[in-house]
């Protein structure tokens, strides 16, 4: 059945895409992915799918040898990283574009059927190897003091995770999507560009599909998006969601602690600088 597949239509940092059966397309995740990961993200879509959010719908889980697959509806567009790149003269429109969409989904509350986003920041400052446990602990308390919250979170909310299509925008990728506080969302956006911008990586997850190479960093487009567009794009949040301001830069160092989990060694250095100054 592998043979049948064909080529990949796209690749991801966690799965590669394949066209599948009329209509639908096949997540087939790598074998390191681990099955109860993928139903996560199955429950997730789901739910957010039920929210009436433009997302693709969610078919069955596949498993071909030791490799699993989750099935999707086929959205026929191009993300907006990928129309970026082509149109960059649209830049601080898909910006803008970009806060109303991220703005809009931290509206809505889904009761059931998503983690507890303080609940998975608990656990990946617990399993943040590189945090001391005098840091760790720091953080732990610092978490328990900001509010707690019941909106939609996607947890990767990025340009690539946003398909443009005839119909409107499409959000994908909803692996990390919690009920908790938008602030804290916002604040992981941020940590990511903010991991872009220091170490010149982009292994992950922004740029996740096709081929990448570290020195496209270095290129125009990224340091016009990273550099100008993304404070911006902070500011036309905070005119659609006023106020917030202050307690959004508090969730800044407990993101970049919960971060250390993923086990990034080129971060590394970063985030424990960002925990320690901003804490």
């Amino acid at each position: 059945m592998l043979e049948e597949l064909g080529r990949p239509i796209a690749y991801g940092r966690t799965a590669e895409i394949y066209a599948w059966r009329p209509g639908w397309v096949l997540k087939f995740f790598y074998e390191w992915f681990s099955l109860e990961a993928i139903e996560t993200e199955a429950r997730n879509s789901r739910a957010v799918h039920a929210s009436g959010l433009p997302t693709p719908a969610v078919g069955e889980i596949i498993q071909v040898k030791e490799r699993h697959g989750l099935e999707y509806e086929r959205v026929s567009g191009e993300s907006m990283w990928k129309m970026l790149q082509r149109r960059p003269w649209n830049a601080f429109r898909y910006g803008w574009r970009m806060a109303e969409l991220h703005a809009i989904l931290h509206t809505r509350i889904i009761s059931t059927d998503l983690p507890s986003q303080r609940q998975r920041l608990k656990n990946d400052i617990l399993h943040a190897r590189a945090l001391s446990a005098p840091l760790r602990s720091k953080v732990l308390a610092a978490l328990e003091k900001l509010p707690d919250g019941d909106r939609l979170c996607h947890g990767d909310f990025w340009p690539s995770n946003i398909l443009m299509t005839d119909k409107g925008e499409f959000i994908i990728d909803w692996f990390r999507a919690a009920r908790g506080n938008p602030l804290a969302d916002l604040a992981r956006t941020t940590n990511l560009v903010y991991g872009f911008i220091g170490t010149r990586q982009v292994r992950r997850p922004f740029l996740s599909y096709g081929s990448t190479k570290t020195n496209q960093l270095e290129n125009s487009l990224f340091q016009i998006f990273f550099r100008i567009i993304y404070p911006r794009y902070l500011s036309y949040y905070f005119k659609l969601c006023p106020g917030g301001q202050a307690e959004y830069r508090h969730w800044l160092p407990i993101i970049a602690a919960a971060r250390l989990s993923d086990d990034i060694p080129e971060l590394e250095r970063m985030l424990i600088a960002q925990v320690q100054e901003n804490l």
